[in-house]
């Protein structure tokens, strides 16, 4: 393997691992470490095309008030990421994107799909660990 797809590949599982420990995160309602997954300033672009959440507080409380709705409902979301795309670019972030499919299960009931999605984040290195700088969600049901 040449040192540049073997390179990619690192990176590429680097990023798969972050996702998978950022998404079990936010479905068992862990707001606050979640919202660590971001850097200060961290800005999440919501789907309906409201105004981007920014920084760790706003993004806390979103994700905690969410997830007692869920609790509230009677209704467990899991996240599921795939085809997960990324580029290293030239200023030292990374680039991911990837499809994103939100299963609903209501206690005792059948999961559904609740939405189709594409996930497209900058990530930057604080150490040796990725953040999201920022995340674009596209809904695949809406224009």
């Amino acid at each position: 393997m040449s040192s540049t797809l073997s390179a990619l590949a690192e990176l590429r599982a680097e990023v798969e691992q972050f996702y998978a420990t950022h998404f079990h995160l936010l479905d068992s309602g862990a707001a606050e470490e979640w919202a660590l997954t971001f850097t200060e300033d961290g800005a999440f672009h919501p789907p309906s095309g409201a105004d981007p959440v920014r920084g760790r507080a706003a993004l806390t409380a979103g994700v905690g008030a969410g997830y007692q709705r869920l609790l509230e409902a009677g209704e467990v979301h899991r996240h599921w990421h795939g085809m997960v795309a990324v580029e290293a670019a030239g200023d030292g972030t990374v680039r991911a994107k990837c499809y994103a499919l939100i299963l609903a299960t209501p206690v005792g009931g059948t999961a559904r799909v609740h939405l189709t999605c594409v996930c497209e984040d900058v990530l930057v290195r604080d150490g040796e660990k990725l953040l999201v700088a920022e995340r674009r969600v596209t809904r695949d049901d809406l224009p």
